[in-house]
C-alpha cells in the first residue's frame, strides 16, 4: 500500500512512511561524495604534520607496536598501555585499563612497512574519516528510505553528514593519528547500523554478518561502541516503525560480538574495572585541603559532571576556543548554587522531556537527541570514571545526534512561501565557518611544541598542560645554542611548572622538569632543589634520582672550577657518588678535588676506578699517572703515563 504525495514539504519531524520495503532511498548520488571530499579536503594539512600528544603510548614508544608484525601478540593479549609502561599495574593508571587492540594493531602493521615515520599515519587516518563520513551518509539515506517526502530528507542526510564532517571538534579525533581509536569505533559502529538495516529491508544474510564484524571491529578499536546496543533498536523503532520488542529482537545479533569483545577483555584485563585512583591528573574528581587530596563530595561531582555536560553542548554550537586539555584545574569544582550548572541541568531535562515525547511520535530529532544521551553517557564520568573531565575527543560519537538534529531544523526553514534559499544558506554558511575552524585548529596539531605552547593560552589553570608547555620549551631550549631567547623560553618555562604545582601541589612532573631547565641556564642550586623536591614526593622517581646524580656533579665542577670552593664541590661531589656510585666523571672531578687537596692516596683511589671502568681511556691514566707522581711514587706514575701514550701517543705532548 502506498502513500499519496504530498504536494507541499511535511512540516513535521514525525516519520512518514510507506509500507513497501521496495522503495528508493532519499539520495542525491554526488551526495556521498561530496561528504566524502569535503572530511578529506578540511584536512589535507594534516598530512605533514608530526607525532603529538598521546601517539607515544601507542606508536613510537610502544614496545609492541614498534616490533612491526612481532608484537601484534603482545598487542592483543595485554593492556592497551601495557607496551608504553612495560610493568604490570601502570597500565591501570586509568581507571579499569584499556583494551583497544585493534588500532595499536594497524599502526604496528604501518611501523612495520614505513617506521618511525608519521605521513602513513595521518594519511590513512584522513582516508578513514572520508570514508567515514560517507558511511554517516549512507546510513542517513539508509534510515530515511521510507520517508514520503524523499527531497526533503535526502537533504536531511545531506545536512547531517556534511556537518559532522566539518564539525572542528573532530580535530583532536583525526589531526593526531592515535584518534584512530575514535575513527575505527565510530566508522565499525556506523557500519554495523547501515549492515543491519540493509538486513531488515532485505533480508539478505551478508548484511547480517557485515553488521556482526564491523561491530565487533568497533569494540576492538574503542569500548564506547558498546552504547550501539541501545541506538540500534531504537533505529528501527524510530525509523521502521518496528514495535520496541520487535527492535530489540531484530537487533539482538549485536550481542554476540559484545558478549565475544566483553569475554576476551575479561580474559586480558580481569574483572578489575577499577576504581577511582588517588591522583588528581587520573581522577579528577579531587580537592586540596591544604595537606592532602580529599575526593568530591557526591553533590560537588555531579554539579561538575553537570557543568562539563553543558559545556559538550556550547562547544558543539559555538567550538571556540578549543583545547586538548581539560584537566584540573582547567574546570574548576562547581556547586548546584552556580548559575551555570543549573542552567546545564535546565538543558539536559529540556532535552529528556522532548525525547520522552517525541517517542511515541518518532520524531527524529527526539532520535538526534537519544542518540547523544545514550553515547555521551559512557563518557561523562556518571557511568564509570574516564580519568578527566571532559575531552573533545568524546564528542566524536555522540556529535552525530547533534548534527542530525540541527539538519532537521534546518529542513523546517523549507516553506512554500521562501522555498530553500533559507535552509541551504544557512547550511553553507555552518559548513563554511566549521570548515575553517577546523582547518585552523588542525594546524595546531603540527607537533608537541605547537600543541602545548598554543593550548596552554586557553587551559591556563589546567596543571597537565602547564606542566606539557613547561616540557616542550625545555625540550625545545635544549637544542638551541646559548642566546637570550634561548634563556627567554627556559625561564618562561620554569613560570610554567611552577603554575602547575601551584594548581597540583603534589605533582612530581614539574619538578623533573623545571630542574631540567634551571640545568640548562646554568643554575645548578636550583636544579638540584627541583629535583630534590620530585623525590621528596616519590622516593622512587628514577629519573628525577639520575637527573639529581648529573646536576650534582655540574654543581661541584663549577664550585672548584669557576668558584675555587674545593670545600663546596667535594660536598656537592659526594652526594652524586651516593646516587651515582660508577660515574667515571664524577670519580674524575673527585680524584681532582682530593689531588688540590693534596690527599693524594685517595685521589689515586679515584683515578683507579676510572681506569678500571675505561680501560681505553688515556685520559684515565694520565690522571693516574699525574696522582703517582704527586704521590712521590715515580714508577707507578711512568707505568701509567706508558698505557696513556699506548693509547694515544700524543697524549703526554698535549697536555704540556
Amino acid at each position: 500500500m502506498g502513500t499519496k504525495k504530498s504536494k507541499t514539504p511535511i512540516r513535521t519531524t514525525e516519520i512518514k512512511a510507506v509500507n513497501s520495503t521496495s522503495a528508493a532511498a532519499p539520495h542525491f548520488t554526488w551526495a556521498p561524495w561530496l561528504v566524502f571530499g569535503f572530511a578529506i579536503a578540511i584536512y589535507l594539512n594534516t598530512l605533514f604534520h608530526g607525532f603529538t600528544q598521546d601517539d607515544a603510548i601507542v606508536i613510537y614508544d610502544n614496545m609492541y607496536t614498534t616490533q612491526g608484525i612481532k608484537g601484534l601478540k603482545g598487542i592483543f593479549t595485554k593492556d592497551t598501555f601495557f607496551g608504553f609502561f612495560k610493568v604490570e599495574g601502570k597500565s591501570k593508571l586509568v581507571s579499569g585499563g584499556r583494551y583497544r587492540p585493534f588500532t595499536p594493531a594497524m599502526f604496528a602493521v604501518e611501523y612495520q612497512i614505513v617506521g618511525k615515520k608519521p605521513f602513513l599515519g595521518h594519511f590513512i587516518n584522513v582516508l578513514l574519516y572520508g570514508f567515514l563520513c560517507f558511511m554517516i551518509y549512507k546510513l542517513l539515506a539508509q534510515w530515511f528510505k521510507q520517508y514520503e517526502d524523499k527531497k526533503l530528507y535526502a537533504f536531511v542526510a545531506l545536512a547531517g553528514a556534511l556537518l559532522y564532517a566539518v564539525h572542528p571538534l573532530h580535530t583532536e579525533a583525526v589531526a593526531n593519528i592515535k584518534g584512530r581509536d575514535e575513527i575505527m569505533s565510530m566508522l565499525g559502529s556506523v557500519v554495523a547500523l547501515y549492515a543491519l538495516i540493509k538486513y531488515v529491508d532485505t533480508s539478505v544474510n551478508k548484511y547480517l554478518w557485515m553488521s556482526m564484524v564491523a561491530f565487533f571491529i568497533a569494540l576492538l578499536s574503542k569500548e564506547n561502541a558498546i552504547t550501539m546496543l541501545l541506538v540500534a533498536p531504537l533505529s528501527l523503532y524510530f525509523f521502521r516503525k518496528s514495535s520496541f520488542f520487535d527492535a530489540i529482537g531484530a537487533t539482538a545479533v549485536l550481542w554476540i560480538p559484545a558478549v565475544l569483545f566483553i569475554a576476551i577483555r575479561t580474559m586480558v584485563l580481569g574483572f578489575d574495572f577499577g576504581g577511582a585512583p588517588n591522583e588528581l591528573m587520573n581522577n579528577p574528581f579531587l580537592k586540596w585541603n591544604g595537606s592532602e587530596y580529599l575526593p568530591f563530595t557526591p553533590l560537588e561531582k555531579f554539579a561538575t559532571v553537570t557543568f562539563t555536560l553543558g559545556k559538550y553542548i556550547l562547544l558543539l554550537f559555538f567550538p571556540h576556543p578549543l583545547t586538548h586539555d581539560y584537566y584540573p584545574k582547567y574546570i574548576e569544582m562547581m556547586h548546584f548554587s552556580d548559575w551555570k550548572v543549573l542552567l546545564s541541568a535546565l538543558v539536559y531535562v529540556g532535552m529528556i522531556t522532548f525525547t520522552y515525547f517525541g517517542l511515541k511520535k518518532r520524531s527524529v530529532i527526539a532520535f538526534g537527541i537519544l542518540w547523544f544521551l545514550i553515547t555521551i553517557s559512557i563518557v561523562s564520568n556518571l557511568v564509570f570514571p574516564i580519568g578527566t573531565f571532559m575531552s573533545e575527543r568524546f564528542m566524536f560519537m555522540p556529535s552525530l545526534g547533534f548534527s542530525l538534529v540541527v539538519a532537521v531544523v534546518l529542513s523546517q526553514l523549507d516553506t512554500p512561501q521562501i522555498g530553500k534559499i533559507p535552509m541551504y544558506s544557512i547550511l553553507g554558511l555552518i559548513v563554511v565557518l566549521f570548515s575553517l575552524k577546523t582547518i585552523t585548529r588542525n594546524s595546531v596539531w603540527k607537533d608537541d611544541f605547537t600543541l602545548f605552547t598554543t593550548d596552554v593560552n586557553t587551559s591556563k589553570n589546567s596543571a597537565k598542560v602547564l606542566n606539557a608547555a613547561g616540557g616542550a620549551m625545555t625540550a625545545e631550549a635544549f637544542k638551541m645554542e646559548a642566546s637570550p631567547q634561548k634563556t627567554e623560553m627556559l625561564q618562561k618555562a620554569v613560570q610554567y611548572l611552577n603554575q602547575a604545582i601551584e594548581v597540583h601541589p603534589t605533582y612530581k612532573n614539574p619538578y623533573l622538569i623545571m630542574g631540567n631547565a634551571y640545568y640548562y641556564l646554568n643554575d645548578y642550586e636550583s636544579s638540584i632543589k627541583a629535583y630534590e623536591n620530585a623525590l621528596r614526593l616519590d622516593s622512587e622517581f628514577k629519573d628525577a634520582s639520575t637527573n639529581l646524580a648529573v646536576a650534582l656533579r655540574d654543581a661541584g665542577r663549577n664550585a672548584g672550577e669557576k668558584e675555587n670552593n674545593l670545600e663546596k664541590a667535594e660536598k656537592y661531589l659526594t652526594r652524586s657518588l651516593q646516587l651515582s656510585p660508577s660515574d667515571t666523571e664524577t670519580l674524575r672531578l673527585m680524584g681532582i678535588v682530593k689531588g688540590l687537596e693534596g690527599d693524594h692516596k685517595t685521589a689515586i683511589a679515584y683515578f683507579e676506578k676510572v681506569a678500571l671502568a675505561e680501560p681505553k681511556n688515556a685520559s684515565a691514566y694520565l690522571n693516574l699517572g699525574a696522582a703517582y707522581r704527586n704521590s712521590g711514587d715515580l714508577i707507578k706514575a711512568q707505568e701509567n703515563f706508558n698505557k696513556a701514550q699506548a693509547i694515544d701517543p700524543n697524549i703526554l705532548k698535549n697536555s704540556q
